[in-house]
């Protein structure tokens, strides 16, 4: 009887020392998400500041990388990470379509019926796993008229995410818009400020200067981020609960 009750006590020792099982978010996409090289500072992917909203229970891992696809996603096997790693009650954010609208790169290339069957089977397959899917549309690039107007940048291929989104009922987010919309609220000279700007010999990374409108610098990432994170809020899941704000120092 003594060693019995022994057994009992060692064994509730043992898992109330366990830590808790942590909610992971699975951040699926293209460089406009992925974490940088420090020789392509500052460019910076959205994905990077995201990791410092969530308390101790949430991990986040950052698949996405730069030129990917959902084609390439799948071929490159970077989606069987998540089948292979997703749990019951994890979060599977998925964005993609820089680069599956991208014609002249025949390796990356999804037409719009293609790109449409494979959001599918991620969102298929992340539910089969009972992880949540959650769609978004590709973050707009910096495009305004000369009224200085922002452009819609994605027009078939954010509709494609909607419309499967629509029809599979997943939590969406509309990136493409609401990106826009920051940039707008910066204007057409100011919002240069959130990307990769550079004039030559101002960044050793790039001594040539770069003047990019699709990729952002640390601002333009923590904005991002924080868009991200405002429409998180709104989709009011249980991540709610663990949003933290990171302290300043």
């Amino acid at each position: 009887m003594k060693k019995l009750f022994a057994s009992i006590f060692i064994t509730a020792l043992f898992f109330a020392g366990a830590p808790p099982k942590k909610t992971k978010i699975w951040l699926c996409g293209d460089s406009t998400i992925a974490i940088k090289q420090t020789n392509t500072y500052p460019e910076t992917g959205w994905g990077m500041p995201f990791v410092y909203f969530w308390d101790s229970t949430v991990q986040v891992n950052n698949l996405a990388k730069n030129g990917r696809s959902t084609k390439t996603f799948i071929s490159e096997l970077l989606w069987k990470q998540v089948v292979d790693g997703a749990e019951e009650g994890d979060y599977v954010f998925i964005q993609f379509g820089h680069n599956d609208e991208s014609k002249e790169k025949t390796d990356r290339y999804a037409d719009p019926e293609a790109f449409k069957a494979n959001l599918t089977k991620f969102v298929n397959e992340a539910r089969a796993l009972k992880a949540i899917p959650v769609l978004l549309t590709p973050v707009s690039r910096r495009k305004f008229d000369t009224t200085g107007v922002a452009q819609e940048t994605h027009i078939i291929y954010s509709a494609l995410v909607k419309e499967v989104a629509d029809k599979e009922k997943v939590l969406f987010i509309d990136l493409d818009t609401k990106s826009r919309a920051l940039y707008q609220s910066f204007g057409k000279e100011n919002s240069t400020l959130l990307f990769v700007q550079l004039k030559p010999g101002e960044h050793p990374n790039y001594p040539d200067g770069r003047i990019d409108n699709t990729h952002f610098n640390e601002l333009g990432a923590r904005l991002i981020a924080q868009l991200v994170l405002k429409e998180v809020k709104a989709l009011n899941t249980n991540l709610n609960s663990h949003i933290v704000v990171p302290k300043v120092k």
